[in-house]
């Protein structure tokens, strides 16, 4: 009697040119909870010449070199199916859901995130790679056997459009052009970023990873620069209500920053932490909105 093939559930995403993670399968274990991260590049080049071979002339009208695929397999092997039906059912519901989807994918980047920012700290690089939905070429929400999805390869899948956002092509144009028009301004000489800014993006960024403790730590410096660089800085009711709630909870990052250096945060901790970094966030959001 042939034993049937176990079957699982998984999210894919394809990214143009290489990942500085190599290709191979990683396990995440969270508890009882196992997923298995399969990386496959397509289409790779020929490694290079152990010498660097001599520059030639470039030609205006040259056709740009064809990169090569990522292929970005999050399988979920803490949920096996006991049947075909069972496992298309879940791909069916999955999809028919935008939050579920939405939710899926996501949950697929943060993987990808997570082992793009070890690889940089295992190899001491200041600069690790960081993904968004939007940079696939490509995603799928399907099911396959084991021996499928370790390979990247599926049973049946249901190709997903990462780019389609809400709203209106007018609000989604306003959206896209905002912060273009800033960039234009900074790269032209004509603003600058506040210190504040960039660090309360890392602490959000630390946050969503799961990265508790250094999180805790980057908003204690975050926070101590909103305060300084933006008091005043708007005309606003809101504004002046939020810096004086902050200020009010200076001492408070301060004890979250001490306590994530002697461990991990506990759920009250964090969701202190996740409250305190809200309010850096509106502070400079309602700056960006006023002053256009």
């Amino acid at each position: 009697m042939t034993e049937e093939p176990k079957l699982f559930g998984f999210t894919q995403l394809d990214f143009a040119g290489t990942l500085a993670v190599g290709d191979g399968r990683y396990v995440l274990r969270e508890g009882e909870r196992e997923r298995v991260l399969v990386l496959g590049t397509l289409g790779a080049p020929p490694p290079p010449r152990r010498r660097r071979r001599r520059a030639k002339e470039a030609g205006a009208g040259d056709d740009p070199a064809t990169l090569p695929l990522t292929r970005a397999t999050l399988v979920r092997a803490f949920e096996q199916f006991a049947a075909a039906d069972d496992a298309l059912a879940w791909v069916e519901a999955s999809v028919a859901a935008e939050d579920t989807v939405d939710a899926l994918i996501e949950e697929a980047v943060g993987v990808l995130n997570q082992a793009l920012h070890a690889h940089a700290v295992a190899s001491s690089d200041p600069q690790p790679q960081a993904l968004t939905p939007r940079l696939a070429v490509a995603a799928r929400v399907g099911y396959g056997s084991g021996a499928e999805v370790a390979d990247g390869e599926f049973s049946a899948a249901r190709e997903i459009d990462v780019r389609t956002a809400g709203g209106s092509r007018r609000q989604q144009h306003a959206e896209e052009m905002r912060p273009q028009e800033r960039l234009a301004a900074v790269l032209g000489g004509r603003e600058r970023f506040d210190a504040c800014e960039t660090l309360i993006l890392r602490a959000r960024a630390d946050l969503d990873a799961g990265r508790i403790r250094e999180a805790a730590l980057q908003l204690r410096v975050g926070l101590e620069a909103v305060l300084a660089e933006l008091r005043g800085a708007v005309a606003d009711p809101g504004h002046d209500e939020d810096m004086a709630a902050l200020e009010g909870r200076r001492h408070e990052a301060g004890e979250l920053a001490n306590a994530a250096l002697a461990g991990d945060l506990d759920s009250t901790q964090r969701k202190n932490l996740e409250d305190v970094t809200a309010i850096c966030e509106r502070i400079l959001r309602r700056r960006r909105v006023l002053r256009g």
